[in-house]
């Protein structure tokens, strides 16, 4: 049951995935999972690591309005341990939704982390706390706390969708969201693809520096004979 009126709510979570499904996307790169996803499902590059640390957990989504981080407070406690909080400022860049103080909270709750469509700060402090921090921008401006705004509803994050309970994956390389349904597929697409290229680094390392493909899809196109 929701609480609260559409655009000033907070919606269930659904049901978790399994943990041990969830532990085989741990230490999986994010560029893997976007390739296994037929090249879709990352966000884009101005979403960036601030504190150098990966990201592995469910989605908590928060739709907030700009300015205004009320409803990403109330996603500290409305999350689980290990969750990830995907945040959706609704294109506000300079007023921080997430510090050190609140970073504070998170490290006590275990969270996994947070990606934000806009503005965090005291990325030092939060480096210093070993927190998982994605943002878009990083701005000294601070917010103000009094909604309205949404939890665990569908969201935009760096011109993807989430979903409450997706699959969020974060390196030094950008952020990854699998959808919660097609877990079990993408696992099985990824492996395939991480023994494509393990063959293929093989065949480097052998000699075959080159693939031959290359040349064909030239020589169709008349570049080369």
């Amino acid at each position: 049951m929701s609480l609260g009126k559409l655009g000033f709510r907070i919606l269930p979570s659904p049901p978790r995935l399994d943990s041990a499904l969830l532990d085989r996307f741990r230490g999986l790169a994010a560029p893997n999972l976007a390739d296994a996803m037929g090249r879709f499902n990352f966000m884009d590059a101005g979403m960036q690591s601030r504190t150098g640390l990966p990201l592995c957990g469910l989605a908590v989504t928060v739709n907030a309005r700009p300015a205004d981080n009320l409803l990403v407070h109330k996603a500290l406690q409305v999350a689980s341990p290990g969750d990830v909080v995907v945040v959706n400022t609704c294109g506000n860049t300079t007023s921080a939704v997430f510090g050190e103080m609140m970073c504070n909270t998170a490290v006590a709750a275990k969270l996994g982390g947070i990606v934000v469509d806009g503005a965090i700060r005291d990325v030092e402090g939060l480096a210093s706390l070993g927190f998982p921090a994605f943002s878009r921008t990083v701005c000294a401006g601070g917010c103000d706390k009094d909604g309205p705004g949404e939890i665990n509803v569908p969201i935009s994050c760096g011109g993807t969708v989430v979903m409450p309970g997706d699959i969020v994956v974060g390196d030094r390389d950008g952020v990854a969201v699998v959808p919660r349904a097609s877990a079990a597929e993408v696992l099985e697409l990824v492996s395939a693809l991480v023994a494509r290229e393990t063959k293929r680094i093989a065949e480097i390392r052998s000699g075959g520096l080159f693939r031959p493909e290359i040349d064909e899809s030239l020589r169709r196109h008349g570049v080369i004979e």
